[in-house]
């Protein structure tokens, strides 16, 4: 490129029988020989330069290179569709460029080299890229040791890879969505109505700004003083955790945030976050439940963020020390929450002492809350009286609450029964008051107003579309319901039901998330079940295959209650009272059979921790006859379990998920794995294999496409993938399809698992990266010669075993010293690359 001069053609026409300096040939005398600028040629390669470079090999699924002026491309195996095989050379390309300046060839080999889109098999272009643009190199400072002698080579920024692994996850749910969700066909739906509101106009100042500027007292003294009673919608949260388990997505949330700050300014609060959504982000949503907050807390800026907070369970199922619940507080306070509901399973006020004072060391807004269960009107439930929830109040205040919250969870509280308990409360407390219910019976209006005429402060509701039954009573009715009654909200009404009109198309999407609930249910005054639990539990029952048995489940559930001691039942308790009614039935026991069979069954783990008191101590403590039965000689504890428990070293947490992850984590991502450590790398290992599928449509998410469906898919601002759907291939006798698309319309295809097809083939055990017993195939090749035998002691890199891929052999050696536990290849069989080989112990 330089000298202008073609070898190869110069060579086959000296071949020929011309001579160098030929007319034909044209090559000029040495010192004739002028060069103009600088040219640089790399080979890129399918050689994985972090697997000492040794070929990888497969199907080539997406093929695009560089170009330009001062660019030669000279092809080898590299194209769409390419199957690159062990058996031949590695090359797909050959780059050169030319400038004028080394630096400048330099520059464009970089620009060229990071141009190049090679899906399906790795190469060594990170490498590439980072020999040029090392300073050594530019400089011409190195010599034949610079690889061995720089390690950062080896240092590459992680992949991407977006376009590929949506289309991977969209192919997988394409196949497998009907057999998962009981559609057959992808449905169509309506564009969500979404009110329009002006995008550049000003926010309201609202109640978030009251705390910012006054604190949390004031806050609580402008609640007590407002004549009307305040507003706190729970759509963004308890409303769908109640309605559809959970499942709403951050992306239809994100569409509604901004109008519903714009358009309900005067809300007291909006609770969005916490409960459920925590781990259901993580564990089916494929979403970042911190990302949730702080996306949501910039579009509304304006209202304050409520969370429910299970006190010494935080966001779990189980006790935290003490310093994972301040520290989980302190990193939702800075995320954005500024109401933290703070409610004890139990209604134990000692295990919520901890999440009260975490909560006020942030000058965040503390909501202590009384968990209702029983019936103040039923003289024969005299566990749980009005004195009992009257003393809980006057000590939550004591503890430093701003708000004493009432959490109504399964709807238990009736009409005169508010009146009764708000009017007692307003004469014993100085605090402000919030009450929180479901409409499961279809009284909670009814009871709504007479807590309202016995003077409550606020109360819970949600937007009419997804309201009512487990939800929360309707916003829009009982704005309706308190016409002519000076405590009426200050609300836009025609606001609240043009935000309405936006759920009640969204919440289509989520079908098949619903209870089966088309009515009023007062038959939770018999059962007591959570509204946030009632649909949540009966997927659960749906997947152990007792959906058709849910009517025994309910009936279980109010005898499993009994049983325990008549307890709250509020998450985790009502979680444990539903998985013993679960295991129950599906084992067709009676209260008899635990107490006569109880020493030889198997309990579930939350019911025996329950038993152990590691949820806290429930009041009047536990029935002591059934606790030794599920205990079986365990031991159980009295105190809370936050002061048994070794506070975690954060630090060797964040070392320990460093070398999971191998990367920086954050602090969010920390807490996170603190709470949930195997949730949350299973979500890790999601995103890993499937990138961020949050830009998904949600139906798109949940259903795939429908063939010749186009979607526009923006991955980041100002970028969008345009992804049609071309056709789905027939399933082999591994069990795959192949899936074809077309991406920004170049042809693309993914082989996707069938989940509902059976592999009639023998697929090898892979090796698990994270045991170190195991030793795994660096790359696909054949086993030429097994060196060892099982049970044979080794020393550390004795040789275990010879492979060859590509005429090239591998020598496996023993990684420590040990035993060969066992050998799972023979002589001659073919590998693919993670397959496992060897186990030495």
């Amino acid at each position: 490129m330089i000298t202008g001069v073609d070898i190869v053609q110069s060579q086959i026409r000296i071949a020929m029988g011309h001579t160098l300096h030929s007319d034909e040939v044209g090559i000029p005398k040495q010192e004739g020989v002028r060069t103009h600028g600088y040219a640089i040629q790399s080979r890129v390669t399918t050689e994985d330069p972090l697997n000492n470079f040794m070929p990888d090999t497969g199907k080539i699924m997406a093929y695009r290179t560089g170009g330009g002026f001062g660019v030669r491309l000279d092809a080898g195996n590299g194209f769409q569709g390419a199957v690159i095989s062990p058996h031949y050379d590695s090359l797909l390309v050959k780059v050169s460029t030319w400038a004028l300046t080394f630096e400048q060839a330099a520059h464009k080999m970089v620009r060229n080299l990071k141009e190049f889109r090679i899906r399906g098999i790795k190469t060594n272009i990170p490498f590439l890229e980072n020999v040029i643009l090392h300073n050594d190199f530019i400089n011409g400072s190195y010599n034949t040791t610079f690889i061995d002698s720089t390690p950062e080579l080896f240092v590459f920024p992680k992949r991407h890879d977006r376009g590929t692994k949506l289309l991977s996850y969209l192919g997988y749910t394409t196949v497998n969505s009907p057999a998962a969700t009981g559609v057959e066909k992808k449905p169509l739906y309506p564009e969500p109505r979404l009110p329009e509101v002006g995008k550049h106009s000003e926010f309201d100042h609202g109640t978030k700004q009251l705390l910012d500027e006054k604190g949390p007292e004031a806050v609580a003294d402008w609640l007590k003083e407002q004549n009307e009673v305040l507003l706190t919608d729970t759509t963004f949260r308890d409303a769908h955790q109640s309605l559809l388990a959970t499942r709403v997505r951050s992306k239809d949330l994100y569409k509604v945030a901004e109008p519903t700050a714009k358009l309900l300014p005067n809300l007291f609060s909006v609770e969005m976050w916490g409960g459920a959504t925590f781990d259901v982000s993580y564990r089916f949503l494929k979403e970042d439940p911190w990302e949730r907050l702080q996306v949501l807390r910039k579009k509304m800026p304006n209202v304050l963020f409520q969370m429910l907070l299970r006190a010494s369970n935080a966001v779990g199922y189980k006790n935290y020390p003490d310093n994972v619940i301040e520290d989980f507080v302190e990193k939702s306070a800075e995320a954005g929450i500024d109401v933290f509901r703070i409610f004890d399973s139990l209604n134990w006020i000692e295990g919520m002492k901890p999440a009260i004072d975490a909560v006020r060391k942030q000058n965040k807004i503390a909501e202590a809350s009384i968990c209702y269960t029983g019936d103040i009107l039923d003289p024969k439930r005299d566990k749980y009286d009005l004195d009992y929830y009257v003393r809980m109040a006057k000590e939550l205040e004591e503890c430093g609450a701003h708000i004493l919250g009432i959490k109504d969870m399964a709807g238990l509280l009736k009409p005169e029964a508010a009146y009764m308990l708000i009017n007692a409360l307003k004469e014993e407390i100085s605090i402000p008051i919030h009450l929180h219910t479901h409409d499961t019976s279809g009284n909670g209006i009814m009871m709504y107003a007479r807590a309202v005429d016995a003077g409550v402060d606020a109360v819970d509701v949600a937007a009419s579309s997804m309201a009512g039954n487990t939800s929360q009573p309707s916003a829009n009715s009982l704005y309706y319901a308190l016409e002519n009654n000076d405590r009426q909200p200050q609300v836009d009404i025609e606001s609240y039901n043009l935000l309405a009109r936006y759920w009640e198309d969204v919440r289509q999407y989520y079908n098949n998330f619903e209870s089966g609930m088309n009515a009023p249910h007062p038959e939770v005054y018999f059962h007591e079940m959570p509204g946030g639990q009632y649909s949540n539990l009966q997927q659960q029952a749906k997947a152990v295959g007792l959906g058709e048995r849910w009517d025994e489940v309910k009936e279980m559930y109010r005898t499993v209650n009994d049983m325990f001691g008549d307890v709250v039942k509020v998450t985790p308790s009502s979680k444990i009272v539903g998985d013993m009614a679960l295991f129950m039935v599906q084992n067709d026991l009676t209260v008899d059979d635990v107490y006569e069979k109880g020493e030889s069954l198997d309990f579930p783990d939350s019911v025996v921790e329950f038993f152990q008191g590691y949820i806290g101590q429930p009041y009047q403590g536990f029935p002591k006859q059934l606790q030794r039965i599920i205990l079986k000689g365990r031991q159980a504890i009295d105190t809370r379990p936050g002061v048994e428990l070794k506070p975690v070293n954060f630090e060797a947490l964040k070392e320990q998920l460093y070398e999971k992850l191998e990367r920086q984590v954050t602090p969010y991502e920390i807490i996170s794995y603190a709470l949930y450590p195997k949730v949350f790398l299973d979500y890790q290992k999601f995103v890993d294999q499937y990138g961020d599928v949050s830009v998904l449509d949600t139906p798109a998410f949940l259903h795939g496409l429908r063939l010749g469906e186009e979607i526009a898919v923006e991955i980041e601002q100002g970028k969008t993938l345009m992804v049609k759907l071309v056709s789905v291939g027939e399933a082999q006798k591994d069990g795959t399809r192949v899936v074809y698309f077309e991406l920004n319309g170049q042809p693309r295809e993914v082989i996707v698992r069938d989940e509902s097809v059976q592999d009639v083939t023998s697929s090898r055990v892979k090796a698990d990266d994270q045991n170190p017993s195991h030793i795994g195939a660096s790359m696909p090749g054949t086993v030429v010669n097994v060196l060892v035998k099982e049970g044979e002691q080794v020393k550390k890199n004795d040789h275990l075993m010879i492979t060859e891929s590509m005429k090239m052999e591998t020598t496996i050696q023993a990684p420590f010293d040990g035993k060969v536990k066992q050998i799972h290849v023979r002589d001659g069989e073919a590998l693919e690359t993670g397959d496992l080989l060897i186990e030495v112990d």
